[in-house]
This record gives structure tokens, sequence and C-alpha cells, in this order.
């Protein structure tokens, strides 16, 4: 950051946390909805992430999800401070320790120093998805609860692209759908990526926007789609075996799992991502955000029909 910049928002976060000193203020990232900065305040390393322009959604339901879920014990930053409204740093906000560790997925598959970790992540993610959807949802009236099914149908439709392949996947859903079940919390986007890992495992679950409520089953599938394995060949987020989540899913008190209804989620899952895709190029194509990475994700729409087709072959 620019010196003044830096500057000024070391003030509005001294004022905000009420510290004496704040210092070392750092840019981490700047996505469509958040802008993510690391900072020292009165000497203790935290993690802003504040609310970009053009995000609607209410910052303050996903810090109430933050706070619960690390009541309930499961790994996740400390809540430190939170505003669904402007205040001093100009747009709603969530200030948490912060975790050290890596997120990025190719460097967790493949680098020497993660193969420990490569090996006791699917029992730890299994375990840890156990416990978010223990958390007790009383006090988290404010979260969505949706039909994906229909959700996605009307976003496919919206954006006006014959996708026949996505048609076929539309009906068979529907042919499919398991019962219903109790609605729990779900993080909605529980992958790589979205994971803090250290040598010795999982530290700690990020990014809780999409949370909501909803069926377990579909968590575990999501850390199952195939864009998500990132080039392995092993199906749980590219470091295991399905019965190893399953087992740790269970063994930390999850419920029985039953392998059909996960494929169930899986197969939305990637229908949901290749839709996703469609979307993330049409910002670029009419110009609403004019970028090469949206651009290219375009291209990946015609991997998630092949993967859709060996989805419903069952060779995946």
């Amino acid at each position: 950051m620019a010196d003044a910049a830096s500057n000024d928002l070391a003030a509005a976060l001294a004022e905000v946390l009420s510290a004496d000193v704040v210092t070392d203020v750092v840019r981490l990232s700047g996505g469509a909805s958040r802008d993510t900065f690391r900072f020292v305040a009165d000497g203790r390393e935290l993690i802003l992430q504040r609310q970009r322009s053009g995000d609607v959604r209410d910052m303050g339901i996903e810090a109430s999800v933050v706070r619960a879920v690390g009541v309930a014990g499961a790994p996740v930053a400390q809540l430190v401070a939170s505003s669904a409204a402007a205040s001093a740093l100009g747009s709603a906000y969530m200030i948490m320790t912060a975790v050290e560790g890596e997120t990025i997925a190719r460097k967790i598959l493949r680098d020497d120093q993660f193969a420990h970790a490569r090996e006791v992540l699917p029992a730890q993610l299994g375990a840890a998805l156990a416990q978010v959807h223990t958390v007790a949802t009383g006090r988290l009236t404010a979260l969505a609860m949706l039909d994906q099914v229909n959700q996605y149908r009307e976003v496919l439709d919206q954006l006006g692209q014959p996708h026949p392949t996505f048609e076929l996947v539309f009906k068979w859903l529907e042919a499919n759908r398991p019962p219903a079940r109790p609605p729990v919390l779900v993080h909605g986007d529980f992958r790589l990526g979205n994971i803090i890992v250290g040598q010795e495992g999982l530290r700690a679950v990020l990014d809780w926007e999409l949370a909501h409520l909803g069926d377990p089953m579909e968590d575990l599938g999501w850390l199952c789609v195939k864009a998500w394995r990132f080039g392995s060949r092993l199906p749980v987020a590219g470091v295991g075996e399905y019965d190893q989540l399953f087992a740790a899913y269970e063994a930390a008190g999850g419920g029985a799992v039953d392998p059909d209804v996960v494929r169930w989620w899986e197969v939305l899952g990637t229908l949901k991502w290749g839709i996703m895709c469609i979307g993330q190029a049409n910002t670029h194509i009419i110009g609403a955000v004019r970028s090469h990475e949206l651009a290219a994700i375009g291209r990946r729409v015609c991997e998630n029909e092949y993967d859709l087709f060996l989805a419903l072959e069952g060779r995946w």
C-alpha cells in the first residue's frame, strides 16, 4: 500500500480496536468482494477483511457464523471485531487473529514440506466438517436455506446459453434426489484454497461468506468435486480416498454417510461450478469487469461437462 493509504488504514484500525499502535499494514489480496490486509495491533498479528463496494451480502451474518463455529471448537480463526456498518473503516468488516500456514492448493498438493499433511488431511477434513455440522443454529436465523437445483436452474436460464449436458444433469438430479434431512450449518465452499494448512495438517477453515442451512452431505460432496482435486487422482480434495473422509466424519459425530447421497451432491457441485464458470466469463464478456482471469475461467465450462458425463457413467 502507498504510505498515506497505509497510515490512514492503520489509524482507522486503531480506532475500531481501541489499539495504541497499529503497524505493518500489508494488503494480501483484492478480490471481487473483499479486501484483505494483515497488520499488527499492539503486538498482535491480525487479519482485516473489508467488504468492497457492490457486494450486497450482510457481513454481519458471516461474522455470527465465524463466532458460532469458534465457540463450537471447530478450526477457525478467532473473531476479534466486526461490523456490518461502515464505521471508521469505510465499509463492513471482520478482524480475526492471523493463522500461519499455506492456502495455495498447488503447494499443499506438491511441496515436500506438506507430505505429512497430505496423509492426515482427509481425516482432519472429515472431523472438521462433523464439528461444523453440529454447530447450534438457534441464533443463526438469518442464514438462507435454498433449493440449489432450482437456484442454479434459474441462474442458467438467466444466462441464456444453451448447454445440453447441463440439461441432462438437471434431469438426473431431479430423478435421483436424496431424501430431505434436517438442515444444519453448511460451509458452502469447503475445499482446498479455503483452508490453512501447516506441516501437521489443517489449521483453520476460511471464507464463510457462503455459509447457509442445508444438507450436511453438500459439504462432503463439494470437497470431492473434481475441479478441487487440482489434477490429483485422489477424490477427496486431491489428498485422500472417500472411505477416509467418511470414516473420520462418522467417528467425529457427524452421523452416517451414504456414499450415493454424497455422489449426488458431488454431481450437483460439478454442475454448479460449470454454471459459475459461464457466469464469471460472462462478467468479462459484457464488460462489467474486464479480466483475463475471468475470461479464462470460461474455458473450463467444457471440462465440467466432460466430468459430468464421467460422473453419470460412474467413471470418475
